[in-house]
């Protein structure tokens, strides 16, 4: 029996109500209920379904799908590691930090000019050079074909030291043939500073402090005592590899590796080289790292591994670089602060002696104003399942009208032969 109620408006619900005639009693039938349930739903299957004795298998449809459900595993694959691979999301805005160093990192090889010729300056924009320098550099030297000869030799000072600091550890690596005296002549180039020059190293010094040229060392008793007599005008047969790094002060400025000495003279910057041949001064160099800060992960240095060959003679060459500061912020949460940087170069020839410039490799950088973040993050969920039946769906749809166009092409081809064949 089949009864409805409708109360206070409510929606008429029909019952199914299965009653017994001599006690009057009903119940509800739940089997019926739900094959009313079924039928109604039939109603929207939007997938509805042949029989199996109408459907035909074919081999070429078995072949399609085979190569469907490969289709459909390598890009299921690619997008199961791109959603698990963090993407970098970059914003720029000002940079607003202060006090921070600046670290330079390098490792740069001069095949043809010794390590003892070589030396490493770092400067700010005003030409002063930086004071309290925290560093780590290394020297090694290097055979014609770039073989290390000695194990490499850490570097105390960056440019010009103390005369005490030099005349130690110069008399540190000699063996004199008798005490020295307590204080020895400078041959007229003594300042109110220094009045005492005790080793050939620190007259040399003296003098080019003076800005003096060197008198012959035969007659500086230092020099005879150390044996130093001859200065020679031909560069050794060696290359040098000059790696490690240095910390800065965070603001414009430049460092250098140029042949010769360096010390100041009237606040200027100077590089003592007239003992040799600026003739044979060979700045082909390969340029091996160079960074500032920690690395990137995903990014990569845009002079790492570059050589520049060069003719012989005086020349400066310039580098100049562009440095954006950079925070990254890993998926955890952590952060690091670095450096990016762009570069371009240019070479000038002295051609008119060490009048128009000093030679060697320059490096000259100048910080940006803006600072770039990089962010790690996830794809969402939502993304990723959106893809997978992106995928599924779309290659399923054009695997089947492939195979529809190719069977009704051919089944066409197949009709227009027949024909043939009865005309």
């Amino acid at each position: 029996m089949r009864e409805r109620y409708a109360r206070g408006g409510i929606a008429q619900v029909t019952l199914l109500l299965d009653c017994t005639p001599v006690s009057g009693a009903c119940r509800l039938q739940p089997d019926k209920m739900m094959r009313s349930v079924s039928e109604k739903l039939r109603k929207w299957d939007a997938y509805p379904k042949t029989l199996e004795d109408f459907q035909v298998k074919t081999f070429s449809g078995g072949a399609v799908t085979l190569v469907t459900l490969v289709i459909m595993g390598m890009l299921f694959m690619y997008e199961l590691h791109d959603y698990l691979t963090p993407k970098l999301a970059e914003d720029l805005f000002v940079d607003t930090t202060r006090g921070s160093k600046l670290r330079i990192n390098l490792d740069i090889v001069f095949p043809n000019i010794p390590c003892n010729m070589l030396s490493l300056d770092a400067m700010d924009l005003s030409g002063e050079q930086h004071i309290n320098i925290h560093h780590n550099i290394y020297k090694r030297k290097l055979d014609l074909d770039g073989r290390p000869i000695d194990d490499p030799e850490r570097q105390e000072h960056i440019g010009h030291g103390t005369k005490e600091s030099e005349g130690a550890g110069g008399q540190s690596n000699k063996t004199e043939l008798s005490e020295p005296p307590k204080c020895g002549s400078c041959y007229g180039a003594a300042t109110k500073e220094d009045q005492c020059c005790n080793t050939c190293e620190e007259v040399k010094d003296a003098y080019r402090t003076k800005g003096w040229a060197l008198q012959s060392l035969k007659e500086i008793e230092q020099c005879v005592r150390e044996g130093q007599l001859v200065e020679t005008t031909e560069l050794p047969k060696e290359g040098c590899q000059i790696y490690g790094y240095l910390e800065v002060n965070r603001v414009g400025g430049n460092f250098h590796l140029a042949p010769g000495k360096s010390f100041q003279h009237n606040h200027l910057h100077i590089h003592d080289v007239q003992q040799f041949k600026t003739a044979d001064f060979d700045l082909s160099h390969r340029i091996r790292h160079l960074s500032f800060g920690a690395k990137i992960p995903g990014k990569t240095n845009p002079i790492d591994g570059t050589e520049y060959t060069t003719e012989k003679g005086p020349k400066s060459i310039n580098y100049y670089l562009k440095i954006v500061p950079t925070t990254y912020e890993r998926i955890d949460g952590s952060t690091l602060a670095t450096n990016q940087f762009s570069v371009t170069q240019h070479q000038k020839n002295l051609q008119g002696g060490l009048d128009g410039g000093l030679p060697g490799v320059f490096f000259s950088y100048e910080l940006s104003p803006m600072m770039v973040k990089y962010t790690e993050q996830h794809k969402s969920l939502g993304h990723f399942l959106t893809g997978l039946c992106a995928i599924v769906g779309g290659v399923f749809n054009v695997a089947g009208f492939i195979y529809n166009f190719v069977g009704f092409a051919h089944q066409r081809l197949q009709q227009k032969i027949e024909i043939g064949k009865t005309t």
